[in-house]
């Protein structure tokens, strides 16, 4: 072989190597980049696993608070759902659906007999051209000047069972527990063609109603009769009485209606908040136990607080007036639908109440009182209120009024007393 023909041969291999090189370069150029472009594929899949995770257990999540929302609809009742284990809500639609129909032909004795009593009241109350609150109002009126609590009558009352729940044994012994009330406030609403639910936790039951506004409102009854402090707890907001009221709203209407407030309709103007006392110490010479102001110009949210100074102020002097040491006086800021604040002054009266219901100071309760006296021989309470009105100023000072010692009071008593005395309700 000459020397050109080698040189080619080894120019030629020398070629392949080269290209052989140049071949591993890009091999491991394109191995590298290949071996990059799996590595952010696994990172991006490794991200978007993470991600879905999360949307998963977001999803989850929902759901499972969706399903428990569904779950406390389910469970929660008006009807058969017994108020402390005791008191059953029962159904009165049956009863309604005859007043307004004018056919009570499917009904039982007893549950006619509670139309007749019911439909007797609206017969007396209801007048017409009313609108819903008005209607509403005066249903809530004669249950509180008419139904008591519990058994209120030292003698039983004809039709009378004790504790009463039902609207017939309501509306016969004119005595209810709070699941009583509540279902017969209802029982009239649904008689007067309005919506009402029957609210309640595990020991206790009140209302809500709907009224021509298309608003919700609550109204408790019983607490304002055993308060003895009227339209406290009538036509509140879901905000007002949270206040002192505690209940499941998964399945319930929101109730925030503020045009039929007691508050807003019934508010007085005054001048400015100085003007409060005088009007409140008329309120208490006409034994009235709620009034309701709002100023000429109107409070500011940081002036509200003064209210505060105002109501203790009126509570002490208020316990210093003669009949008036067991009474306590508390308050409530309104807004109204312009949203104006409304004072609202509530004065409740914590003595136990006169049992027999019966008003010993007309001329019937007099006579008989005398009647009795004459024929046991013994004083009448105006004979004994003349013979002890001696003069109080020659008696030794140290010495106590025995019906005042907590030794001589029942231990209920005592507690009740201790009540009073503590009792600071402002609720601002």
């Amino acid at each position: 072989m000459n020397d050109n023909m080698k040189y080619s041969a080894e120019s030629a291999e020398k070629k392949s190597e080269g290209k052989r090189a140049v071949k591993t370069v890009i091999s491991a150029a394109l191995a590298g980049c290949l071996i990059t472009s799996l590595g952010l594929n696994i990172y991006q899949a490794s991200r978007d696993a993470e991600q879905n995770k999360k949307v998963n257990k977001f999803i989850d999540d929902q759901l499972e608070r969706q399903a428990k929302e569904a779950e406390k609809e389910n469970t929660y009742q008006e009807d058969g759902y017994m108020i402390g284990d005791q008191y059953e809500i029962r159904s009165t639609a049956h009863i309604s659906d005859a007043y307004k129909s004018g056919n009570d032909a499917g009904l039982e004795d007893e549950d006619k007999e509670t139309l007749q009593m019911a439909s007797d009241v609206l017969k007396e109350i209801i007048k017409k051209d009313m609108n819903s609150y008005e209607k509403e109002l005066a249903v809530y009126d004669w249950m509180y000047k008419n139904i008591g609590q519990g058994r209120g009558s030292v003698v039983t009352l004809p039709g009378s069972r004790g504790s009463a729940f039902t609207p017939h044994d309501v509306l016969s012994g004119q005595s209810s527990v709070c699941v009583g009330y509540a279902t017969t406030f209802r029982l009239f609403m649904n008689m007067l063609d309005m919506d009402c639910h029957i609210v309640h936790n595990e020991y206790h039951s009140w209302d809500m109603v709907q009224l021509d506004d298309n608003e919700w409102y609550q109204v408790d009854i019983y607490t304002d009769v055993s308060g003895k402090c009227e339209y406290q707890n009538f036509n509140m907001t879901d905000k007002i009485a949270r206040s002192s009221h505690d209940w499941d709203d998964s399945a319930l209407p929101e109730a925030k209606g503020l045009k039929y407030s007691y508050a807003v309709q019934n508010s007085k103007e005054l001048k400015n908040i100085y003007a409060v006392p005088a009007k409140i110490k008329k309120c208490l010479d006409k034994k009235k136990s709620s009034a309701y102001f709002k100023f000429e110009k109107p409070l500011k949210r940081e002036e509200l607080p003064i209210a505060d100074l105002l109501l203790n102020q009126m509570n002490t002097a208020m316990m210093s007036l003669p009949g008036f040491e067991n009474h306590s006086m508390s308050g409530m800021w309104y807004q109204d639908e312009q949203d104006q604040y409304i004072l609202a002054v509530f004065i409740q009266n914590y003595a136990e109440s006169d049992v027999s219901g019966f008003d010993e100071t007309s001329p019937e309760g007099k006579k008989l009182i005398k009647a009795v006296a004459e024929a046991f021989g013994t004083d009448t309470p105006e004979t004994s209120s003349e013979n002890s009105d001696t003069d109080d100023s020659e008696t030794d000072d140290s010495k106590t009024d025995d019906s005042d010692t907590k030794e001589d009071l029942p231990a209920k008593d005592i507690v009740e007393r201790e009540t009073v005395n503590m009792k600071t309700s402002y609720r601002f």
